[in-house]
């Protein structure tokens, strides 16, 4: 078969990699030069600049005669990288975007060049195994003492928690052993919850969370105990078994904060409530020695959430959602004849339909099986445990400098903080002046005590000096 031109060269089948290497040259010299032109965690000059530089030089995106692959990979590649938020600078540290490693993203151009279909066998066969496996493994973690642990691939916390609230939901309607359990599913989460819990409930018809106060940025068992004995109508009551979703965070958005999940446990099997763990930021602590321990009780959740592309250095996407039994996941059984007609499945070939709500998806546990055999638990520990002691050098760093102030402790790698005396607009002001120039990237939290600078560290390799130069940077467009 002759070679195609390079622009509709296939990159599958035995040619498929001849055609890429050229491709993938141009492609590392556009990252390298568009890091270059960026030199720093943002581009700067703001939205309206970024704007007019990728319409410049981006238009046409459809010409009438195409510019030829080379020009247009090498244009957009650039493009994009000059015009990225770089979350491998130290100094972009507003999110929970983190820092892939170059090993997961090697992966990853081989599970697009490959392209397996997850919903059908046919269409993935190794790639099908190879999920089944790694997910396995992983929900092992969250699970020892399961039998049959199981999770699935999401494309993040927000899918996840919506397959929680679902399986929740469907677990209420089917449980009709309780007399008195009638009604909805009632969720009953702290404000400190992640908003995809709200939207869970909107988008499955179910009425608004219960949202607790969390004043301290945790959930109060006392305060839970109070919601839940009322819900079911007397203390200790399990009259509505099944009816009521406990909702707990291991890792919030705004402060890293760890919900204390032993006595929500308590509480949930008190009550006879369903419990969700969303440890989407916090779940990678399950590979460090020192720091599991943090997330005791998080095998009781009959769901517990888990994100890589947070703090597990995957490409995005890379969520998942851990279950102790395949069993939990029956209610997301489903047939489509093309894709898993019956007799198919009693001959033996595996049924994907029921291991998500998407149909066509992308083999996203090739990145994280590649990152898992690399480096083994241990070795992700240690990534973890330097970006946590990373995070405390930077509190101890604000905590003796004269001109600013600590939140807190951090729990896990974000920390808030803020020049002393700084108000609410000009802490505000201050934060768009970075982004507006490009020189750091910080986040921003509202607390009973006001606005605060966020600061989320992902990058297991940031030194001091880093810190220390990003203190410099707030202070420098700090009102005197």
């Amino acid at each position: 078969m002759p070679v195609a031109p390079a622009g509709t060269a296939l990159a599958g089948g035995t040619d498929g990699p001849r055609a890429l290497r050229p491709l993938l040259d141009i492609v590392l010299d556009a990252l390298t030069t568009g890091a270059q032109d960026r030199s720093g965690p943002l581009p700067p000059g703001g939205p309206y600049a970024v704007a007019r530089t990728v319409r410049d030089a981006c238009l046409p995106v459809l010409p009438e005669q195409g510019a030829g692959p080379h020009t247009a990979l090498r244009t957009l590649v650039h493009t994009l990288a000059a015009g990225a938020a770089d979350p491998a600078d130290p100094h972009c540290a507003a999110h929970l975007h983190c820092p892939p490693l170059a090993l997961a993203t090697a992966a990853d151009l081989a599970a697009g060049a490959l392209n397996p279909s997850m919903d059908s066998w046919d269409q993935a066969p190794a790639a099908s195994e190879l999920e089944l496996l790694t997910t396995r493994a992983l929900a092992g973690l969250v699970y020892p003492a399961a039998t049959a642990p199981d999770a699935l691939v999401t494309t993040g916390g927000t899918e996840s928690n919506q397959l929680a609230v679902l399986l929740a939901r469907e677990t209420a309607c089917a449980d009709t052993r309780p007399p008195d359990a009638t009604g909805p599913l009632r969720i009953v989460c702290g404000a400190n919850a992640h908003h995809s819990i709200h939207r869970a409930a909107w988008l499955l018809g179910l009425p608004e969370p219960l949202t607790l106060p969390t004043p301290d940025g945790t959930l109060d068992p006392a305060t839970v105990h109070t919601c839940l004995a009322e819900l079911t109508g007397r203390t200790g009551s399990t009259g509505s078994a099944g009816r009521l979703l406990l909702v707990a965070t291991a890792g919030t958005t705004d402060a890293g904060a760890i919900d204390p999940l032993p006595a929500l446990a308590d509480l949930a099997d008190q009550h006879g409530a369903r419990f969700h763990i969303d440890a989407s930021y916090g779940g990678p602590l399950l590979f460090s020695d020192i720091h599991q321990h943090a997330l005791a009780g998080l095998a009781r959740a009959h769901t517990v959430t888990l994100d890589l592309h947070k703090l597990g250095w995957q490409p995005v996407a890379a969520g998942l959602l851990a279950v102790p039994a395949p069993a939990t996941l029956t209610p997301l059984a489903h047939q489509a004849d093309y894709l898993n007609a019956d007799d198919d499945t009693e001959a033996g070939l595996p049924d994907l339909l029921g291991r998500s709500l998407r149909t066509t998806r992308r083999p996203d546990i090739l990145k994280i099986a590649v990152t898992l055999k690399a480096l083994g638990r241990q070795g992700l520990g240690d990534l973890v445990d330097r970006t946590l002691a990373a995070v405390q050098t930077f509190a101890d760093l604000i905590d003796a400098h004269p001109r600013y102030e600590l939140h807190s402790r951090p729990t896990l790698t974000t920390l808030l903080f803020r020049p002393i005396g700084a108000d609410d607009t000009t802490l505000a002001a201050i934060r768009r002046s970075l982004l507006t120039e490009g020189h750091a990237v910080l986040g921003r939290a509202t607390t009973p005590t006001g606005l605060w600078l966020k600061a989320t560290l992902l990058n297991p390799h940031t030194q001091p000096g880093d810190l220390t130069n990003l203190l410099k940077l707030v202070e420098g467009h700090t009102p005197r």
